[in-house]
């Protein structure tokens, strides 16, 4: 499959870096608006996973400054969406026109009206459509989906993930609300997405928190409220600027024991409801790298992204939206229907 990456800032660095490692997909070109990424050189790129940037040999890619040219390509098959999430879907929604397969960066959209229509582009058009919610190819997530999904440690009874960073520097358009959606929107996503993943759409939901995006302060204690009094708590988001270390973690409470993972040390444990623990076996591929050979494979089948639904990715832009309502509202519980 020949892919064009659009964007090449912190996540298209990171993107770039997993392909290397995927034979399936041919890196055939790459666009930017800014001449000096053209060349290859992303050494000043900054994020907060993935390591440093680096440079790249583009000497053998096409380099395009406009996405129509892209678009108009008929030598790519795919476009990978790595631009602000005020372009994805306008972005998308073109390249599906244009007969091409979509990998969009997280989140999806901006707002859930915007998500749908992206959807039902990909139908009407018959291109898959995904969204990089990378989370569900971690290993430390993925082997909680396995054991929930195993059935032996029972029911979830309580659940929460957490995610904190410091306030981005690396990338301006992220503190434009108009542009990301804000902190709490544009990083917790992630958890929000994984939640409905393991566990479905909630009944109701309430959070409190704060905002002060000048300041690069937006922070959030969501709850998410299930049937038969389970609660799932979602919690984080962007600190000061530049001084609190990035982290992502979770505790999920079930008849069987307790998960319990943290990025800052504690890897994935459950400790079981007989006293005994044991530190849970891992995978060690890299998640980015998983997230674009699926998004391949299912391209080169022509078979919906069925662990990463369009229509769930949706979902989370929805649902995050309500979350974000729901703060503004000083904590007002809200029911559900998304």
């Amino acid at each position: 499959m020949r892919l064009a990456v659009l964007g090449l800032g912190f996540m298209g660095s990171t993107h770039l870096k997993a392909l290397r490692s995927i034979p399936t997909i041919q890196l055939a070109a790459v666009y930017s608006g800014n001449d000096a990424k053209l060349t290859g050189d992303l050494s000043s790129i900054q994020g907060n996973l993935g390591g440093p940037g680096e440079q790249f040999d583009f000497s053998a890619i096409r380099k395009y400054t406009q996405i129509d040219h892209v678009l108009a390509d008929p030598e790519i098959d795919a476009v990978d969406i790595c631009l602000p999430t005020d372009l994805h879907a306008s972005v998308a929604i073109d390249a599906m026109r244009a007969g091409k397969h979509v990998l969009v960066e997280k989140p999806m959209a901006l707002d859930a009206a915007t998500a749908a229509r992206m959807c039902a582009e990909a139908t009407q058009h018959s291109r898959v459509l995904m969204t990089a919610q990378v989370l569900r190819f971690f290993p430390t997530y993925e082997i909680l989906r396995e054991k929930l999904r195993s059935g032996e440690v029972g029911k979830t009874c309580w659940a929460m993930f957490r995610r904190r960073c410091a306030a981005p520097a690396w990338s301006l358009w992220l503190k434009d609300a108009s542009r990301s959606g804000g902190g709490v929107f544009d990083l917790l996503i992630h958890d929000v997405d994984m939640c409905l993943h393991l566990f479905g759409k909630p009944q109701s939901v309430s959070a409190t928190g704060y905002e002060a995006l000048d300041a690069g302060i937006d922070l959030i204690m969501a709850e998410l409220h299930y049937p038969g009094r389970q609660t799932v708590f979602v919690t984080g988001g962007w600190h000061h600027p530049k001084s609190h270390p990035f982290s992502m973690e979770y505790t999920v409470a079930t008849d069987g024991g307790t998960f319990e993972y943290s990025s800052s040390g504690q890897p994935p444990t459950l400790y079981r409801a007989n006293g005994e623990s044991e530190i849970l076996p891992l995978s060690e591929k890299d998640g980015y790298a998983a997230e674009l050979a699926y998004f391949a494979a299912c391209c080169q089948s022509g078979t919906s992204p069925s662990l990463c639904p369009p229509e769930e990715s949706a979902a989370a832009v929805a649902l995050t939206r309500l979350l974000l309502d729901s703060r503004n509202r000083n904590g007002e519980m809200i029911e559900c229907n998304i």
